[in-house]
């Protein structure tokens, strides 16, 4: 595969999780967001465990079992709670803000690896205050009191959720077989979401014939086509154009609202998501430009 080809596939990613956010919106008006999740993670699991069976190349030999196992499970858990919270989130705020909150995660995984001891270097400090501005900006209505939309704050909290999950990814990544712990983390979160759903005292099915096209939009496309893609293409770019390309998720999802659920954004939510944009794609930047002359190189 050409890096052009690469980087196409993850444009086309980008583009498969941005318009996500529109049949996580548009679902919900048919079944409980909890339900939506089971269903979106059991059907993922099923796909990427029909890979693993039917296509070798996807998977690892002589990976450690035992810690894919345990990662798989410890990755579900994170995950099922992130989902929830975005779910929920999305019921009081809209597709385009709630894609570019969440994708805030792309500069609290390095701000996160303070916890794993990388330094974090000034660039990232940097994108962390523009991002902090432009939800600001998002997100409080009025510029004389301090106050978050709910629905804000509970998809901030899936995005932080989302950058545990990633941090916990790249720890284990090294010894472990990345599709197969893929495959168990959808399970795991789809019995959480069940059992969320069961303590919601929500329904499995709802309109389940109406909710039919989102369940498999984000089944297999947003979480199982879009994962394998991932993986495949970043084979064949470095890390840093990878992250860049699936940055645009957070434009797409603002299209996306905009095209077909007819959502419109104020001048303040406009300048807010340009610096949140403005952010995500600086925390991946190189950081030679920012690096002090002498300083120790960080991957952060």
């Amino acid at each position: 595969m050409t890096r052009n080809r690469a980087h196409g596939l993850l444009l086309l990613t980008s583009l498969i999780w941005g318009f996500a956010f529109v049949l996580q919106v548009s679902g919900m008006d048919h079944i409980h967001p909890f339900a939506l999740n089971v269903h979106r993670n059991f059907i993922a699991g099923t796909f990427l465990l029909g890979l693993l069976f039917f296509v070798p190349a996807f998977r690892r030999p002589g990976a450690d079992k035992k810690r894919t196992i345990l990662g798989g499970i410890a990755c579900g858990l994170f995950l099922a709670v992130a989902m929830a919270l975005q779910q929920y989130g999305l019921m009081s705020t809209t597709a385009g803000k709630g894609g570019f909150i969440t994708a805030l995660y792309i500069v609290l995984v390095p701000v996160g690896g303070i916890v794993l001891k990388k330094t974090v270097t000034k660039k990232t400090w940097i994108a962390v205050a523009l991002a902090a501005l432009g939800l600001y900006f998002i997100s409080v209505k009025n510029a004389g009191a301090f106050s978050m939309e709910a629905g804000d704050f509970l998809v901030f909290l899936s995005a932080i959720c989302f950058a545990a999950h990633i941090l916990l990814i790249d720890f284990l990544a090294p010894v472990i077989d990345g599709v197969l712990m893929s495959c168990i983390q959808f399970f795991v979160a789809g019995i959480g979401s069940f059992l969320l759903l069961c303590l919601s005292g929500g329904s499995l099915y709802g309109d389940f014939g109406a909710a039919l096209p989102a369940i498999l939009y984000l089944g297999f496309l947003s979480s199982g086509v879009g994962f394998t893609l991932q993986i495949v293409a970043q084979k064949y770019t470095e890390p840093t154009t990878a992250s860049l390309i699936l940055s645009l998720e957070s434009l797409f999802a603002l299209l996306g609202g905009v095209l077909f659920l007819s959502e419109r954004m104020s001048a303040r939510e406009t300048l807010g998501s340009i610096l949140l944009f403005i952010a995500i794609v600086l925390a991946q930047m190189p950081t030679d430009g920012f690096r002090r002359k002498g300083a120790k190189k960080s991957r952060f």
